[in-house]
């Protein structure tokens, strides 16, 4: 293993509380070395390492989600390389977002490995070790998806090494199967819910991803995919789709039975710094616009659903409501003793819901003009003075095009937050948690599984059990298919940081994005050397820091 690192800045060894059970402790003051040799200071360094996650998750989503067939740009613009691939090079805006912090996690991770073997020996120190190795496996299965070949850094590093190797894709993701194989062996099975821990299911969830994004690779096993969907089978664990979709993603129900990984907070421990300790995720896909005086909470116009990604829902299909705010209400609340009419917060706190006027509605897709006239008579009594209807095909992305107004783009409310800690003036802060694993996803990875390892009779009942909870007919063998899995992981998955990396392990990133997104052509993808941007591009500034300049740059760049 080569011994490197990548030094892209300072890294900072004290951050908050990473989730409601997993507590740490500032040190300070207090000699590292001589704390991470008891058991409790070994506890807290296993903590810093979940702390990490933050960074990875909690900040700009656009290397997860940008410049694919379900996002595109509205009012307001998003970095153009990342969205759009004609102006995507090294220095990019946001190219480095995992590559700095995934690295900062790992070598977080190094150290709990280095005094694993010097700390108190507890019966429980293997099981804090495979928590660790798991979110090393994590950040180099982001990156790997993300750059390609990267250096693997193993060794806990105290000073900086200024030259370093690129290893291949398929030497890091030997090294991901291998954090994992320790870490499944080694973990606890408490329920997540429980603990907010890492336990085996969430090792066979990330195991079975990485088997399934291998067997795609030119390097990937026979066995891959059959790998996969085993691995799969056992996180599901005979666990069927009990929980109403709306209720995954109610606020306050984070941490539920069908949870299986996630980046937690907790709001007191955000209150030190609470712009820099959120998140995001409710800031980007949640666009309710509007003037400070409507209440409105949230100014961003970017990151919205495409044509594509809302016609994906037909009649009957649960999600459509539970993932968009098809309505937007108002009414009044109180601040200071002045009382104002404002949108969105008195969905989730009025005391008395059939008094709230509606603002907005989107028209689905399968509306008839007797459906909206049948809808305008029932809800006549519930219309604001200044109701504004938008017709099907009118509320896209690309309409902002066309009519580039407040709330002319529908919001998505699977991650809101009615109660956030600053007001949207100091910054678009959240302190719901990041769920990154899921039953639901789980059930859709081993569909897809089954279906490249030759049994899609099995792949099919395990997609048509997401369907039965969506409450929509089963899919047929005759669609079942690769589209048809990323359709039904579009309805199923909006905006839950996984698209970029569902089109680029299936290679339809290019025919996907170029077909559906209004702002992406398939030229965009061309580079330099007439190879095409699948991968981003390793970051100019680690390029910079890099003494060994015989490391080589992603095709097209």
């Amino acid at each position: 293993m080569k011994k490197i690192i990548i030094m892209l800045g300072m890294i900072v060894t004290s951050l908050s509380s990473c989730s409601n059970y997993i507590e740490e402790e500032s040190l300070s003051n207090v000699p590292a070395d001589a704390t991470y040799k008891t058991a409790s200071g070994f506890q807290l360094l296993i903590n810093t390492n979940y702390a990490w996650l933050k960074s990875i998750y909690g900040g700009n989503p656009w290397l997860f989600e940008s410049g694919t067939d379900m996002y595109a740009e509205g009012r307001t613009p998003e970095p153009a390389g990342l969205s759009q691939y004609a102006l995507l090079i090294p220095t990019s805006d946001n190219v480095a977002d995992l590559y700095r912090p995934c690295y900062q996690l790992i070598q977080s991770v190094n150290k709990a490995v280095y005094y694993s073997s010097v700390t108190e020996q507890t019966a429980n120190l293997n099981t804090l070790l495979g928590e660790a190795r798991f979110l090393r496996a994590q950040a180099y299965f982001l990156l790997v998806q993300t750059y390609g070949g990267v250096p693997i850094v193993n060794e806990h590093v105290t000073t900086p090494v200024l030259s370093f190797t690129r290893n291949s894709a398929e030497e890091v993701y030997t090294q991901i199967i291998s954090d994992l194989d320790f870490a499944l062996a080694n973990v606890g099975t408490t329920a997540y819910s429980t603990t907010g821990r890492v336990n085996k299911r969430a090792v066979n969830d990330l195991l079975a991803k990485v088997y399934l994004t291998r067997g795609y690779e030119s390097y990937g096993k026979a066995d891959d995919f059959s790998k996969a969907a085993a691995y799969a089978d056992a996180a599901i664990g005979g666990q069927t789709l009990a929980i109403a979709f709306d209720q995954l993603f109610k606020p306050g129900n984070d941490l539920n039975a069908e949870t299986i990984f996630s980046v937690q907070y907790d709001k007191a421990s955000t209150s030190t710094d609470p712009t820099k300790l959120g998140n995001n995720q409710f800031y980007y896909f949640s666009s309710y616009l509007g003037g400070a005086e409507t209440g409105a909470p949230l100014r961003s116009y970017n990151l919205c659903p495409t044509d594509y990604a809302l016609g994906l829902y037909e009649k009957g299909d649960a999600r459509w409501n539970a993932t968009f705010m098809t309505e937007i209400v108002e009414g009044p609340e109180t601040t200071n003793g002045v009382t104002k009419t404002i949108l969105y917060y008195p969905y989730y706190r009025s005391s008395n819901p059939a008094s709230l006027k509606v603002r907005h509605f989107y028209e689905p897709k399968w509306f008839t003009p007797a459906d909206k006239t049948a809808w305008m008579t029932a809800n006549a009594s519930r219309l604001s003075a200044t109701f504004v209807y938008h017709p099907w095909g009118e509320y896209s992305a690309a309409h902002t095009l066309i009519k580039n107004l407040d709330c002319y783009t529908i919001p998505v409310k699977k991650f809101d937050d009615p109660d956030p800690t600053t007001p949207s003036s100091t910054g678009p802060v959240s302190t719901r948690d990041i769920i990154v694993s899921r039953l639901g996803e789980t059930y859709l990875i081993a569909a897809e599984a089954y279906l490249k390892a030759g049994v899609p009779s099995t792949g099919l009942d395990r997609l048509n059990e997401v369907r039965r909870r969506a409450g929509v007919a089963n899919a047929t063998i005759g669609q079942f298919n690769i589209d048809y899995i990323l359709d039904e992981r579009g309805r199923e998955l909006l905006g839950e940081y996984k698209r970029w990396f569902d089109l680029k392990r299936t290679g339809t990133l290019v025919a996907r994005a170029s077909a559906y997104n209004y702002k992406i052509k398939a030229a965009n993808f061309v580079g330099v050397d007439g190879q095409l941007k699948i991968l981003r591009p390793i970051p100019q500034s680690a390029l910079d820091l890099n003494q060994n300049k015989d490391f080589p740059q992603n095709p097209g760049y």
